[in-house]
């Protein structure tokens, strides 16, 4: 009878800074997590990923390679962050160089369910629950839909 290969659920290879607390289940691998951090349980951080101090990670978010969170910063549950634009058309199936980056800044709060692609994100930016976010955003101010616009200001 053939056996699954089996991943087991694992914290390693983290520098972390000073009164991070982490719920497990979470596999956080290659990563650097700041000062004050919190992470929710069934949540993903990937290699290379960098989180600012004082920012939290809520449940079942998954942090892909090649993201930088800023300081003081909301990732809300079940956000996804993704690497891989499908530039061929599929998959880049393990070639990394297809691979694109993402920069958050400072004092971001992104809501439930938002999908991040690569992108950069000014300070001081408010991305709605449920937002898929498709290019960058350059102004302050708070943004939601697919894809994500900026909401005009209240009057």
């Amino acid at each position: 009878m053939n056996q699954p290969q089996s991943n087991h659920v694992a914290v390693r290879d983290v520098t972390f800074g000073a009164r991070v607390k982490i719920v497990e289940p979470c596999n956080l691998y290659d990563c650097e997590i700041g000062d004050d951090c919190f992470v929710g349980p069934f949540t993903e951080v990937q290699k290379g990923v960098t989180i600012g101090a004082r920012s939290r990670v809520q449940s079942h978010a998954f942090i892909c390679e090649l993201v930088t969170i800023g300081e003081d910063c909301f990732v809300g549950h079940g956000v996804m962050f993704i690497n891989d634009t499908f530039a061929t058309g599929g998959p880049a199936r393990g070639d990394k160089t297809l691979w694109r980056n993402t920069v958050i800044g400072n004092r971001v709060s992104i809501g439930s369910n938002a999908t991040i692609m690569p992108v950069r994100i000014a300070d001081d930016v408010v991305i709605g629950a449920g937002s898929v976010v498709t290019k960058d955003i350059a102004v302050a101010g708070t943004y939601a839909g697919n894809p994500a616009r900026r909401l005009a200001p209240r009057s």
